[in-house]
């Protein structure tokens, strides 16, 4: 195994490849139509990822991690099982049509093997388009090439659910008005009290040293109401 090769195999993640666009879908699926095609993504093809995929879709067929039983087969080398390439071919597919893209279909044929240290460089071109209340369906050509020649050819249909029609809001409720608060009513009129020159007292009397009620005579204290001193 090349230098190259361990780096790829030992640093991120497995068999990770990346092309301009992929992901994005920057134009939805309204604007998705026939002849339409996908940005190419390449995958570095490393021991790391053949031996995990066989694992991982447990398929212990010797091939495809034991490289001295694979020669003895008459292979140069371990090579890519089937299962690890339709893995590749779905996800090159959603992740152009985005998270919610639905696989309807996945149907591939393999041909020349991808072996460790080569690259796979999948490409594709929309061959059908239906729009449905539900969503719109494409139907993907895919042709996986490598070193040797075309290691996967295929069809994918997928499925693209419609967004749903956001609810208009509600108009506010009106607030009712505020009553207007009531009137204070006016402070009752406090009748004056004054001191005639005579010494009556308005409202009430004092002539001649008399209370309201009592007598007070010349040197005599005055009475409590009713009685005398």
């Amino acid at each position: 195994m090349s230098r190259a090769e361990t780096g790829r195999a030992e640093g991120g993640r497995a068999g990770a490849g990346r092309a301009a666009g992929v992901g994005r879908f920057p134009k939805g699926a309204a604007a998705v139509k026939a002849g339409d095609a996908l940005p190419p993504l390449e995958i570095p093809v490393t021991r790391t990822l053949i031996v995990a995929g066989a694992i991982a879709s447990r398929d212990y067929q010797d091939v495809h991690h034991d490289v001295e039983l694979a020669k003895e087969k008459g292979s140069p080398d371990i090579f890519m099982n089937i299962l690890t390439t339709n893995g590749l071919v779905g996800r090159y597919i959603t992740d152009h049509f985005g998270p919610s893209a639905v696989l309807r279909t996945v149907r591939i044929r393999l041909g020349a093997p991808n072996y460790p240290g080569d690259t796979m460089v999948l490409t594709g071109s929309i061959e059908e388009v239906a729009r449905t209340p539900e969503g719109t369906t494409a139907t993907v050509r895919v042709v996986g090439a490598n070193g040797i020649g075309k290691h996967v050819t295929g069809m994918v249909t997928v499925t693209v659910p419609a967004v749903p029609a956001v609810p208009a809001v509600p108009a506010a409720p009106t607030v009712p008005a505020v009553p207007a608060a009531p009137a204070v009513p006016a402070a009752p009129t406090v009748p004056t009290t004054a001191v005639e020159a005579d010494g009556t007292v308005s409202g009430g009397t004092a002539s001649g040293g008399t209370a309201s009620g009592g007598e007070a005579s010349a040197g005599e204290a005055p009475t409590a109401a009713g009685g005398a001193a």
